[in-house]
């Protein structure tokens, strides 16, 4: 192919336009890339910047805090009482209750005696028809004869051995025979007492089962025409003026526990709180549980605590001093740590604390605050719900 000298020009000179076009280019790019990039979303946020991190400061003045309820007190030193909390039951006072059986085989003639009265001692409970008692006493009649008739015999042999006309040799055989008729009568008069009936008055079969002591009829187990046995328990009768809760002490809380020891029990089932000492500690586990079986005596004049009621018993220890301590309510969880708010300048500071030990109402602050910080202590929480809401909003 020919090519004109001013074609050839033209071709040189596309040629270096071309080549300068693409040096430009190439030295623009470069100069963007030198050049310091501009912030854009993320990128904008200075190093370190922990997207979970918060601000623990709440503004509020007195008299919103007054109205929500937030009281303020001074950590300091204080003193933590050792606490042990057992499941146990509310039972009858063993020493105070009663179970009533005949003690002689028979039949129920009356039985007055209702479920859930309230008796005295002495109040009759119930009538039993006995054959064996009718034996007993018709005993007691015999022998009781026999002693009249040995005394009438012995003071008239003494009298004439007085006189001088019979001899003493008979006097003695009359005293013998008196003092046997009286060792028989004392013996059916304990025939007697041991199945609860004394003398002879009224029908000889009759036993009258009376309450032994001042209580109430808590089981009943006899009904008229009834037969009973002679070791069948027809009545229960418990002084419900003092119960005991019953609880199950494993073998590591045996050494912590003692007789006299204060307990304080509680109910789920309502708000009453009483406090009592430990009656009973058991010497020996159980083979099932392994575990043994502790009382503590509670007094019930209102009869509040029913037995067969599930408690909670609160066993106290010896006190233990902290140099530094805040009531229980005022320590919070905040995204996963222990915080307490502290009072500062125009509202509270949610302070990062570490705890040890507590008990029911205290918890003592290892590190996070000094002692003479004023904190939140009652409604704390209402402090940690509007520290949420303004983090929520926050991140909206």
């Amino acid at each position: 192919m020919n090519i004109t000298r001013p074609q050839a020009i033209a071709m040189a000179a596309l040629l270096v336009l071309g080549s300068a076009g693409t040096t430009a280019l190439l030295l623009h790019e470069r100069g963007h890339d030198d050049a310091p990039h501009e912030a854009h979303g993320d990128e904008a946020r200075p190093a370190g910047h922990d997207d979970d991190s918060r601000d623990r400061h709440l503004s509020i003045d007195d008299a919103r805090r007054e109205a929500a309820g937030i009281a303020v007190a001074v950590a300091g030193p204080a003193t933590l009482q050792r606490t042990t909390h057992f499941a146990g039951e509310i039972r009858l006072d063993e020493d105070r209750t009663a179970h009533i059986v005949p003690r002689v085989a028979g039949v129920a003639e009356a039985v007055p005696a209702q479920l859930g009265q309230p008796v005295r001692r002495g109040d009759m409970l119930a009538v039993i028809a006995s054959p064996a008692l009718a034996e007993q006493r018709s005993e007691l009649l015999s022998a009781q004869r026999r002693q009249e008739a040995a005394r009438l015999a012995f003071e008239r042999e003494d009298r004439l051995w007085r006189d001088r006309i019979a001899a003493a040799q008979d006097r003695e055989q009359a005293q013998t025979t008196l003092r046997e008729a009286d060792i028989a009568v004392a013996n059916a008069q304990q025939k007697l007492a041991a199945v609860g009936a004394t003398g002879t008055a009224g029908a000889l079969n009759q036993l009258a089962l009376r309450a032994p002591l001042d209580g109430v009829i808590v089981e009943k187990h006899l009904t008229r025409g009834e037969a009973v046995k002679d070791d069948t328990t027809v009545f229960t009768i418990a002084d419900l003026s003092h119960v005991a809760a019953e609880f199950a002490v494993a073998p590591k809380d045996l050494a912590d526990l003692r007789t006299g020891q204060r307990a304080v029990i509680t109910s789920t089932a309502f708000d009453g709180r009483a406090e009592g000492r430990i009656s009973y500690v058991g010497a020996l586990l159980g083979e099932p549980t392994r575990t043994a079986r502790a009382r503590v005596a509670l007094a019930n004049p209102q009869a509040a605590w029913r037995p067969g009621l599930f408690v909670t018993v609160q066993v106290l220890g010896g006190d233990i001093p902290v140099p530094l301590a805040v009531p229980t309510d005022a320590v919070q969880t905040l995204d996963g740590q222990t915080v307490v708010f502290k009072a500062v300048p125009g509202g509270f500071e949610a302070a990062v604390v570490t705890t040890g030990r507590a008990d029911d109402t205290q918890t003592e602050i290892v590190a996070g605050l000094t002692p003479g910080d004023r904190i939140a202590t009652k409604n704390a929480f209402v402090l940690k719900a509007e520290l949420g809401k303004a983090s929520a909003a926050h991140d909206h």
